[in-house]
Protein backbone atom coordinates (compact mmCIF):
# COMPACT_ATOMS: atom_id res chain seq x y z
CA UNK A 1 0.00 0.00 0.00
CA UNK A 2 0.90 3.61 -0.66
CA UNK A 3 2.06 5.86 2.44
CA UNK A 4 0.86 9.34 1.57
CA UNK A 5 1.79 12.11 2.91
CA UNK A 6 -1.58 13.02 4.28
CA UNK A 7 -1.86 9.84 6.21
CA UNK A 8 1.67 10.57 7.76
CA UNK A 9 0.39 13.47 8.95
CA UNK A 10 -2.59 12.33 10.05
CA UNK A 11 -0.79 10.29 12.58
CA UNK A 12 1.39 12.63 13.22
CA UNK A 13 -1.30 14.62 14.15
CA UNK A 14 -2.91 12.03 16.10
CA UNK A 15 0.07 11.00 18.20
CA UNK A 16 2.78 13.67 17.96
CA UNK A 17 5.54 11.22 16.26
CA UNK A 18 8.02 12.19 14.51
CA UNK A 19 7.41 12.37 10.90
CA UNK A 20 9.87 9.53 9.62
CA UNK A 21 8.55 7.48 12.46
CA UNK A 22 5.13 7.82 11.35
CA UNK A 23 5.93 6.99 7.85
CA UNK A 24 8.00 3.45 9.37
CA UNK A 25 4.75 3.16 11.47
CA UNK A 26 2.46 3.18 8.69
CA UNK A 27 4.43 0.80 6.41
CA UNK A 28 4.99 -1.90 9.46
CA UNK A 29 0.90 -1.62 9.79
CA UNK A 30 -0.18 -1.78 5.83
CA UNK A 31 -1.32 1.48 6.62
CA UNK A 32 -4.05 0.66 9.26
CA UNK A 33 -4.23 3.80 11.29
CA UNK A 34 -5.33 1.98 14.68
CA UNK A 35 -2.45 -0.39 14.31
CA UNK A 36 0.12 1.95 13.41
CA UNK A 37 -0.91 4.09 16.53
CA UNK A 38 -0.60 0.96 18.54
CA UNK A 39 3.42 0.42 16.41
CA UNK A 40 4.21 3.84 18.06
CA UNK A 41 2.80 3.62 21.39
CA UNK A 42 4.96 0.10 21.45
CA UNK A 43 8.00 1.24 20.13
CA UNK A 44 7.31 4.60 22.73
CA UNK A 45 7.16 7.18 20.00
CA UNK A 46 3.40 8.30 20.64
CA UNK A 47 3.58 11.38 23.01
CA UNK A 48 -0.30 11.26 22.83
CA UNK A 49 -1.76 8.70 21.35
CA UNK A 50 -5.33 10.63 20.63
CA UNK A 51 -8.22 8.66 19.32
CA UNK A 52 -7.90 9.17 14.91
CA UNK A 53 -10.81 11.05 13.82
CA UNK A 54 -10.78 12.35 10.36
CA UNK A 55 -13.91 14.78 11.41
CA UNK A 56 -13.60 18.20 13.18
CA UNK A 57 -16.37 19.33 14.72
CA UNK A 58 -17.78 22.61 16.14
CA UNK A 59 -20.84 22.56 18.17
CA UNK A 60 -22.42 22.88 21.90
CA UNK A 61 -22.87 20.30 24.53
CA UNK A 62 -25.73 21.74 26.39
CA UNK A 63 -27.53 20.77 30.01
CA UNK A 64 -31.11 20.67 31.22
CA UNK A 65 -32.04 19.94 34.45
CA UNK A 66 -35.85 19.86 36.53
CA UNK A 67 -36.33 22.27 39.23
CA UNK A 68 -36.00 19.84 41.68
CA UNK A 69 -32.41 18.46 40.59
CA UNK A 70 -33.81 14.49 40.22
CA UNK A 71 -33.21 14.23 36.45
CA UNK A 72 -30.72 16.16 34.03
CA UNK A 73 -29.64 15.59 30.68
CA UNK A 74 -26.86 16.08 28.26
CA UNK A 75 -27.01 17.06 24.56
CA UNK A 76 -25.11 17.34 21.62
CA UNK A 77 -25.44 19.19 18.77
CA UNK A 78 -22.56 19.20 16.24
CA UNK A 79 -22.48 21.94 13.64
CA UNK A 80 -19.50 23.09 10.64
CA UNK A 81 -18.00 26.29 11.96
CA UNK A 82 -17.42 27.86 15.30
CA UNK A 83 -19.33 30.77 13.85
CA UNK A 84 -22.39 29.03 13.71
CA UNK A 85 -22.04 27.59 17.21
CA UNK A 86 -21.93 31.20 18.64
CA UNK A 87 -24.86 32.32 17.48
CA UNK A 88 -28.00 32.98 19.51
CA UNK A 89 -30.29 30.96 17.42
CA UNK A 90 -27.77 28.12 17.51
CA UNK A 91 -27.01 27.87 21.33
CA UNK A 92 -30.77 28.82 21.62
CA UNK A 93 -31.77 25.30 19.64
CA UNK A 94 -29.26 23.51 21.93
CA UNK A 95 -30.52 24.39 25.04
CA UNK A 96 -33.96 23.13 23.63
CA UNK A 97 -32.78 20.06 22.87
CA UNK A 98 -31.26 19.53 25.93
CA UNK A 99 -34.80 20.07 27.28
CA UNK A 100 -36.55 17.75 25.34
CA UNK A 101 -33.79 15.42 26.17
CA UNK A 102 -34.77 15.79 29.92
CA UNK A 103 -38.36 14.92 28.89
CA UNK A 104 -37.45 11.46 27.55
CA UNK A 105 -38.26 12.47 23.92
CA UNK A 106 -36.78 12.16 20.59
CA UNK A 107 -35.16 15.27 19.78
CA UNK A 108 -34.94 15.20 15.85
CA UNK A 109 -38.56 13.75 15.65
CA UNK A 110 -40.04 16.82 18.77
CA UNK A 111 -38.62 19.92 17.15
CA UNK A 112 -38.43 18.79 13.75
CA UNK A 113 -39.81 22.26 12.90
CA UNK A 114 -36.96 24.25 14.62
CA UNK A 115 -34.35 22.06 13.13
CA UNK A 116 -35.21 22.42 9.51
CA UNK A 117 -35.11 26.17 10.44
CA UNK A 118 -32.15 26.51 11.52
CA UNK A 119 -30.89 24.28 8.95
CA UNK A 120 -32.30 27.22 6.22
CA UNK A 121 -31.12 29.74 8.84
CA UNK A 122 -27.05 28.85 9.00
CA UNK A 123 -26.99 27.15 5.45
CA UNK A 124 -24.77 24.62 7.70
CA UNK A 125 -24.99 20.82 8.12
CA UNK A 126 -26.41 20.50 11.65
CA UNK A 127 -26.60 17.23 13.37
CA UNK A 128 -28.26 16.29 16.65
CA UNK A 129 -25.49 13.86 17.50
CA UNK A 130 -26.38 12.33 20.92
CA UNK A 131 -28.13 12.68 24.02
CA UNK A 132 -27.90 11.43 27.91
CA UNK A 133 -30.41 11.46 30.42
CA UNK A 134 -30.21 10.54 34.28
CA UNK A 135 -32.92 10.38 36.83
CA UNK A 136 -31.75 10.10 40.29
CA UNK A 137 -32.49 6.71 41.81
CA UNK A 138 -32.75 6.25 45.76
CA UNK A 139 -31.27 8.50 47.98
CA UNK A 140 -28.06 10.90 46.55
CA UNK A 141 -27.47 13.96 44.17
CA UNK A 142 -27.16 14.62 40.73
CA UNK A 143 -24.55 17.37 39.65
CA UNK A 144 -24.45 18.22 35.95
CA UNK A 145 -21.23 20.79 34.75
CA UNK A 146 -20.09 22.54 31.72
CA UNK A 147 -17.40 22.97 30.57
CA UNK A 148 -15.15 25.78 28.20
CA UNK A 149 -18.74 27.03 27.10
CA UNK A 150 -20.28 24.04 25.87
CA UNK A 151 -17.09 21.93 24.97
CA UNK A 152 -17.34 19.67 27.60
CA UNK A 153 -20.64 18.22 29.43
CA UNK A 154 -20.89 16.15 32.58
CA UNK A 155 -23.71 14.62 35.01
CA UNK A 156 -22.73 12.85 38.21
CA UNK A 157 -24.84 10.43 40.26
CA UNK A 158 -23.63 10.12 44.37
CA UNK A 159 -25.62 8.00 46.41
CA UNK A 160 -25.49 8.47 49.68
CA UNK A 161 -27.23 6.14 53.03
CA UNK A 162 -29.12 8.57 54.80
CA UNK A 163 -31.96 11.20 53.56
CA UNK A 164 -30.69 14.07 55.51
CA UNK A 165 -27.60 13.80 53.08
CA UNK A 166 -29.04 14.26 50.23
CA UNK A 167 -29.89 18.06 51.16
CA UNK A 168 -26.54 18.88 52.88
CA UNK A 169 -24.87 21.25 51.50
CA UNK A 170 -21.51 19.29 51.58
CA UNK A 171 -23.01 16.18 49.08
CA UNK A 172 -23.86 19.16 46.70
CA UNK A 173 -20.36 20.57 47.16
CA UNK A 174 -18.81 17.09 46.53
CA UNK A 175 -20.97 16.05 43.57
CA UNK A 176 -20.00 19.52 42.34
CA UNK A 177 -16.18 18.28 42.44
CA UNK A 178 -16.89 15.31 41.25
CA UNK A 179 -18.11 16.98 37.98
CA UNK A 180 -14.84 18.88 37.85
CA UNK A 181 -12.61 16.12 38.03
CA UNK A 182 -14.65 14.23 35.46
CA UNK A 183 -14.54 16.96 33.27
CA UNK A 184 -10.83 17.44 33.85
CA UNK A 185 -9.36 14.00 34.21
CA UNK A 186 -11.90 12.08 31.60
CA UNK A 187 -12.45 8.71 33.05
CA UNK A 188 -14.02 5.92 31.76
CA UNK A 189 -15.04 3.97 34.24
CA UNK A 190 -16.07 4.38 37.89
CA UNK A 191 -13.48 1.94 39.79
CA UNK A 192 -11.24 -0.83 38.78
CA UNK A 193 -14.05 -3.71 38.76
CA UNK A 194 -16.01 -2.07 36.14
CA UNK A 195 -13.25 -2.29 33.53
CA UNK A 196 -13.51 -5.26 30.98
CA UNK A 197 -10.50 -8.07 31.17
CA UNK A 198 -10.23 -7.71 27.29
CA UNK A 199 -9.41 -3.57 27.70
CA UNK A 200 -6.64 -4.28 30.79
CA UNK A 201 -5.22 -7.34 28.56
CA UNK A 202 -4.96 -5.26 25.43
CA UNK A 203 -2.86 -2.45 27.75
CA UNK A 204 -0.54 -5.14 29.40
CA UNK A 205 0.06 -6.42 25.93
CA UNK A 206 1.34 -2.94 24.74
CA UNK A 207 3.56 -2.17 27.56
CA UNK A 208 4.89 -5.71 27.77
CA UNK A 209 5.51 -5.49 24.39
CA UNK A 210 7.42 -1.82 25.26
CA UNK A 211 9.26 -3.20 27.72
CA UNK A 212 10.79 -6.52 25.94
CA UNK A 213 11.80 -3.41 22.81
CA UNK A 214 13.36 -1.66 25.90
CA UNK A 215 15.30 -4.25 27.86
CA UNK A 216 15.38 -6.70 24.87
CA UNK A 217 13.81 -9.53 26.78
CA UNK A 218 10.89 -9.80 29.22
CA UNK A 219 11.86 -10.79 32.96
CA UNK A 220 11.61 -14.13 34.37
CA UNK A 221 7.94 -15.38 34.94
CA UNK A 222 8.01 -15.82 38.78
CA UNK A 223 8.67 -11.71 38.44
CA UNK A 224 6.16 -11.26 35.73
CA UNK A 225 3.05 -11.93 37.35
CA UNK A 226 3.63 -8.80 40.32
CA UNK A 227 4.45 -6.56 37.39
CA UNK A 228 1.74 -7.16 35.31
CA UNK A 229 -0.71 -6.67 38.63
CA UNK A 230 1.66 -2.97 39.14
CA UNK A 231 0.99 -2.25 35.76
CA UNK A 232 -2.50 -2.93 35.53
CA UNK A 233 -2.97 -1.07 38.48
CA UNK A 234 -1.64 2.01 37.53
CA UNK A 235 -3.73 1.51 34.39
CA UNK A 236 -7.24 1.60 36.77
CA UNK A 237 -5.33 4.79 38.36
CA UNK A 238 -5.56 6.83 35.25
CA UNK A 239 -9.14 5.09 34.04
CA UNK A 240 -11.05 4.58 36.85
CA UNK A 241 -12.54 7.62 38.67
CA UNK A 242 -12.06 7.01 42.14
CA UNK A 243 -8.81 6.03 41.90
CA UNK A 244 -7.84 9.19 40.27
CA UNK A 245 -5.65 12.03 41.83
CA UNK A 246 -8.19 14.46 43.13
CA UNK A 247 -7.67 17.35 41.00
CA UNK A 248 -8.43 19.90 44.17
CA UNK A 249 -5.26 18.06 46.20
CA UNK A 250 -3.19 15.79 44.43
CA UNK A 251 -1.91 14.00 47.39
CA UNK A 252 -5.24 12.08 47.74
CA UNK A 253 -6.96 10.21 45.41
CA UNK A 254 -11.35 10.94 44.59
CA UNK A 255 -12.06 7.88 46.60
CA UNK A 256 -10.11 9.32 49.70
CA UNK A 257 -11.59 12.59 49.41
CA UNK A 258 -15.65 10.94 48.84
CA UNK A 259 -14.47 8.83 52.23
CA UNK A 260 -13.64 12.21 53.92
CA UNK A 261 -16.69 13.85 52.57
CA UNK A 262 -18.66 10.80 54.12
CA UNK A 263 -17.36 11.08 57.64
CA UNK A 264 -18.24 14.69 57.65
CA UNK A 265 -22.05 13.23 56.89
CA UNK A 266 -21.66 10.21 59.14
CA UNK A 267 -22.81 8.45 55.92
CA UNK A 268 -21.77 6.00 53.03
CA UNK A 269 -20.85 7.85 49.52
CA UNK A 270 -21.29 6.43 46.70
CA UNK A 271 -20.83 7.12 42.88
CA UNK A 272 -23.20 5.46 40.72
CA UNK A 273 -22.53 6.98 37.46
CA UNK A 274 -21.20 9.39 35.51
CA UNK A 275 -21.42 10.40 31.82
CA UNK A 276 -19.03 13.24 30.10
CA UNK A 277 -19.68 14.42 26.72
CA UNK A 278 -17.19 16.04 24.61
CA UNK A 279 -17.63 17.93 21.54
CA UNK A 280 -16.59 16.00 18.35
CA UNK A 281 -15.07 12.95 20.64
Amino acid sequence: MTITIDMIKELRAATAAGMGDCKAALQASGGNMEEAVKYLREKGLAVAAKRVDKESKQGIVALAESADKKSMALAEVNCETDFVANTDAYREFCASAAKVALEGKDIEQTLSDDYKMLLTKTGENVKIRRSERYVLDGEGVLSGYIHMGGKIGVIVEIGCGKAESASNPALAEAAHMICLQVAANSPKYVRPEDVPQAEIDAELEIKLNALKEQKGKLPPEQALAGIKKGMAAKFCTQICLVKQDYVADGEISVEKYLDGVAKTLGDTLTVKRFVRMQLGA
